[in-house]
């Protein structure tokens, strides 16, 4: 796995997404080649016509993108790939349709991208298909080894087996053992499986290490150029969060991450202030129509506050466009939102789906209560009740300012519950560890297809 943005990508997704860029490209220059004849070479060099087919690259990827074809997790079948797949020059010949009646001189002209498209929906199939082939290949698999029995040993391997896009092979692990778990026993089966099936790495997910993991083994391994991993940090790699149960204090004290200069902070507070200021321009015009709406669905105020936990255990006002009915905890105090919330109204339904309701937010990241991106603000009387029964809940979440987006809002749905708030805590823990720029603009790009698709709204 690569790291970039500082989160881990798999080699084989980007190795996908540079072949598809390639095919793309290529598909459309044949089509212009064909399209053009002979004035090919002046239409691309002096007619911005390069610039044209780098235009249409991206779109195709953006649609790839938005139909998760580089996230296999949430393709069930090939079947549902090849949909999808035939449904990206689909959407791209709408597009061009479009931009050929308001602007046809954004196209190449001669009939290009038709001819383009059609090459390109053959050229993506068989890219698939061989990017399969390709994937499968032994010398592309890399095996390893899980030290260990228990209920973490059974999360990495269900963790790699879910997550084929990897490129990692289980070659065998501890609970595959017959007889008493010793400290002899385990390193001979170690041992075994390595020299056998020439492993190339070992993760160590042994929740009691003492009296049973084979130190000398894993040291005579290392030596002989076996990697040997942590089950936190591989975890992390391929779940893109940091699991709180069996986390040590030293591991957050020692660790790689949490570091935060004067400059990061510096721009990542002008970077908030710019976003957060053309968010509320672009969206004023919108305003009176939403104050509008909400008035006439539901007696009550148009905007409405809440208390939430900042920063340091800093206590703020959040502003939000309301989307329930007056008094709606009146009688039951505060609580979680759930599905098909009786107290939401029409208009707040629509709100939240399409996340207009978060606008006046901006307003606090402006204030400097939050930042664009970061853990969600929660409210005091969730974080006490949190903060009892999840480990660090408390300590993490106000590391840093609470964010208007955020890891755990791409990564996970709306949560309603403890076991999701312990949930959302293990990707803001993963956000807080590896903070960074090229983080933060991920967030945003990942953000957008958030809310268009309308993903975690509650």
């Amino acid at each position: 796995m690569i790291r970039l943005f500082n989160v881990y990508i798999p080699v084989r997704t980007l190795v996908l997404l540079i072949g598809e860029a390639l095919i793309v490209l290529a598909s459309f220059l044949l089509g212009a080649w064909y399209g053009l004849g002979q004035d090919t070479y002046l239409v691309l060099y002096f007619e911005d016509g390069l610039y044209k087919i780098f235009a249409d690259t991206l779109l195709v990827l953006l649609c790839a993108h938005w139909l998760d074809l580089y996230d296999t997790a949430r393709l069930n079948t090939k079947g549902e790939l090849y949909f999808r797949l035939l449904m990206v020059p689909a959407v791209l010949a709408f597009i061009l349709a479009g931009i050929a009646y308001v602007r046809p001189n954004y196209l190449l002209g001669g009939g290009s991208a038709a001819v383009g498209l059609i090459i390109l929906t053959f050229a993506l199939f068989g890219w698939r298909l061989g990017f399969t082939w390709l994937v499968q290949l032994p010398i592309l698999v890399e095996r390893v080894y899980v030290l260990g029995t228990g209920e973490r040993a059974q999360r990495v391997v269900l963790g790699l087996r879910q997550n084929p896009e990897i490129g990692v092979e289980i070659a065998s692990w501890t609970g595959k053992m017959e007889g008493a778990v010793t400290r002899e026993s385990v390193a001979a089966h170690l041992m075994e499986i390595v020299h056998k099936q020439k492993v190339h790495r070992v993760i160590v997910a042994m929740p009691d290490r003492r009296g049973t993991i084979p130190m000398p083994e894993l040291l005579q391994l290392r030596l002989q150029g076996i990697k040997v991993e942590e089950a936190t940090s591989w975890l992390e790699k391929i779940s893109g969060k940091i699991e709180v149960e069996n986390l040590y204090p030293s591991w957050l004290v020692f660790g790689a991450g949490f570091r935060r200069t004067a400059a990061f902070i510096l721009v990542r507070r002008a970077v908030s202030i710019v976003i957060s200021l053309i968010g509320l321009i672009l969206a004023l015009p919108l305003f009176p129509l939403i104050m509008l709406a909400i008035r006439l669905d539901s007696k009550g105020p148009v905007f409405y506050t809440q208390t939430r936990v900042g920063k340091a255990g800093h206590v703020f006002k959040v502003v939000k466009f309301r989307t329930m009915l007056e008094d709606a905890e009146a009688a039951s105090g505060p609580t979680w939102a759930g599905d098909n919330d009786p107290r939401v109204t029409r208009v707040g339904r629509f709100l939240r789906s399409s996340r207009l309701d978060e606008i006046p937010q901006l307003w606090c990241v402006l204030k400097g209560d939050m930042a664009f991106v970061g853990p969600r603000p929660e409210r005091p009387e969730f974080v006490e009740k949190l903060s009892k029964e999840i480990p660090y809940y408390k300590e993490v979440r106000h590391w840093v300012r609470p964010g208007l987006t955020g890891w755990a809002q791409v990564k996970y749905k709306y949560g309603s519950t403890v076991e999701d708030a312990r949930e959302k805590l293990q990707y803001d823990l993963f956000y807080i560890k590896n903070a960074s720029i090229g983080l933060d603009l991920l967030i945003m790009f990942l953000t957008v297809k958030t809310v268009l698709l309308r993903r975690g709204a509650q």
